[in-house]
């Protein structure tokens, strides 16, 4: 399932993402994306992307409740906490988990 992702460059944005930089690093579909500043990026090209859903995508089926011990990586983004299982992203939205 891929989720669209507008193309948003991160302008003025001096810093480079990688294996040593520091940020929390997590497998995205078929690149990584790094939590920076409350925010996801993603290196594209030559230069970093802010990686946001396009729209509102309810993550149907999705039994598993995620939480502090739920196993899977936490990434602050925005006013919440997204959690990264199987290659993207899920964040609580009104009794549901949206697919980021």
């Amino acid at each position: 399932m891929t989720t669209p992702v507008a193309h948003k460059p991160h302008t003025e944005h001096d810093h480079q993402h990688g294996d040593t930089c520091g940020h929390t690093a997590f497998a995205h579909e078929d690149h990584t994306d790094y939590a920076h500043d409350g925010h996801v990026h993603r290196v594209h090209e030559d230069h970093v992307d802010e990686c946001e859903p396009v729209a509102h995508r309810v993550h149907a089926e999705h039994a598993h409740e995620h939480g502090t011990d739920c196993g899977h990586p936490a990434v602050s983004h925005g006013d919440h906490t997204d959690y990264v299982h199987d290659g993207h992203r899920h964040a609580p939205h009104d009794g549901h988990w949206d697919d980021h």
